[in-house]
């Protein structure tokens, strides 16, 4: 997960898109990352795409932008980057 030049997060799981599994990959890694429910992350466009926009319920975007900041930072010193 991380940062795309134009601002757009890019999310990469290995879930296969197949019935939505891959959607629901996506979703999950979102809560986690961000400490909200899977159902409060929708998928507003792109259900069926490798490109998608997501929509947070709860969060406004300074906040959502702050704990997706404090997530990638804490992936990665996990992984010694």
């Amino acid at each position: 997960m991380g940062f795309r030049p134009d601002g757009r997060l890019v999310v990469a799981v290995a879930a296969p898109p197949e019935d939505g599994r891959a959607n629901d990959a996506v979703a999950a890694l979102l809560a986690e990352s961000l400490g909200v429910r899977a159902r409060d992350i929708g998928i507003v466009r792109g259900e069926r795409s490798r490109e998608k926009l997501i929509e947070v319920t709860g969060l406004e975007e300074p906040e959502l932008r702050r704990r997706l900041e404090r997530a990638l930072s804490e992936a990665g010193e996990e992984h010694g980057d």
